[in-house]
């Protein structure tokens, strides 16, 4: 009982260490303020690391190109979305400029 115990926690520890570890990647040198304003991100990375509280990849390189595929969506995403925002406006006559 007392071995599995000190195993389980060695296992934490090994995994919040693997986790902190990519953050910093990510980040680059990460600070708290990097969690707090992208929390979705750190979210993202915790999620791709861990599967129902067991790791799901050891591999970091593996968990960062994951990461970077989910950004490139992302951007896509959001340019996709701002110019049918702006496309919108224009119709509108919102934009700037003459209509």
């Amino acid at each position: 009982w007392y071995q599995r115990r000190v195993r389980d926690e060695l296992l934490t520890l090994e995994i919040i260490h693997r986790y902190v570890e990519l953050l910093d990647k990510y980040f680059g040198s990460v600070c708290e303020l990097d969690i707090i304003f992208n929390f979705e991100k750190a979210y993202f990375v915790l999620d791709e690391l861990l599967v129902a509280g067991e790791m799901q990849e050891t591999s970091k390189k593996s968990v960062l190109k994951a990461i970077a595929a989910q950004d490139m969506l992302q951007d896509e995403t959001e340019s996709k979305t701002g110019l049918d925002e702006m496309a919108d406006k224009k119709k509108l006559g919102l934009a700037g400029g003459l209509p």
